[in-house]
């Protein structure tokens, strides 16, 4: 297939080699240049806008930060307008339900067709076709899609009929991952006051708990090693809020999420914004009084 891809940050760049790898041609867009012609290949062209990477596509992924990132992409920089009337745009980013009902709706009027493509999974897991692909829209388009699904991830899940089903999902799991990093982060200073190695605490709970996510997260914990981020906290954040977004459209309470809004916004305040998500512990850490709760 000819796909457009747009996006090419650290798990863009992962899911971009594995599209080529799997023997598609690509049009590579990226806001910073260089790292798309990184990419440059007799497979893989670079291209000057998004109008241009879905112009000749039948496909197009956008991985991108946020909302605004994804509106920009799509209204103002003309991707929507450019997209092939049989062509589809799955986003792989996390937004909002709210925006992903927009791009569902704008997409329609145009004849055009949207799919929501979000993913788990870290940039290592992108690169090594690990991450797991949430996809939600059209049963035919999805069908369409899922050879593409196949060449990023390992497995692929149908959220449903309607694309912000998948948007859903992906916060909700967000959520999940970032209520484990604050369990971990209070109970690390836990075992800390207590003069019980964290290491030790880790191994009992990975074998407790039997998950590579936990042990993943622990250990990068537990050996301070929140920089380069895998997932940034800002963005974090971020998710954890259109989670409670959600919750509100769909009348859901969910407590804990404020709780996790208010530690991350308390890991902003300490400029945490672009250390991994996971030193949130140093949020934990410095309630605790914890003499070592530094950025690292």
């Amino acid at each position: 297939m000819k796909i457009g891809f747009i996006g090419l940050g650290r798990m863009g760049t992962g899911m971009a080699k594995n599209l080529l790898a799997a023997g598609h041609t690509l049009f590579l867009y990226n806001r910073t240049r260089e790292k798309a012609e990184a990419l440059a290949s007799p497979a893989a062209r670079v291209v000057s806008s998004p109008a241009e990477a879905a112009r000749e596509a039948d496909a197009v992924f956008t991985m991108l930060a946020d909302d605004h990132a994804v509106a920009e992409v799509t209204f103002a920089d003309g991707l929507i307008e450019a997209l092939p009337r049989n062509a589809i745009h799955l986003s792989s980013s996390t937004i909002s339900t709210a925006l992903s009902r927009r791009l569902a709706e704008e997409h329609g009027a145009r004849g055009r067709t949207f799919v929501a493509a979000p993913v788990f999974g870290r940039p290592e897991a992108a690169a090594a076709k690990k991450l797991l692909v949430v996809l939600a829209g059209d049963p035919s388009a999805i069908e369409r899609c899922r050879p593409l699904a196949d060449a990023i991830g390992r497995q692929t899940f149908v959220a449903g009929f309607e694309p912000w089903q998948a948007n859903a999902l992906k916060l909700g799991g967000n959520f999940m991952i970032a209520s484990m990093l604050e369990a971990f982060s209070e109970a690390f200073a836990l075992m800390r006051r207590s003069n019980i190695a964290e290491q030790q605490f880790l191994d009992v709970m990975s074998e407790l708990f039997g998950s590579p996510v936990y042990k993943n997260y622990g250990s990068t914990i537990v050996e301070r090693r929140f920089d380069p981020a895998g997932f940034a906290l800002k963005l974090g954040y971020k998710d954890v809020r259109l989670a409670l977004e959600a919750a509100a459209e769909t009348s859901t309470p969910m407590p804990f999420a404020g709780v996790l809004r208010d530690q991350l916004l308390n890991a902003l305040a300490h400029g945490q914004q672009d250390l991994d998500w996971s030193s949130i512990a140093l949020a934990a850490a410095r309630n605790a009084g914890l003499s070592d709760a530094k950025q690292t």
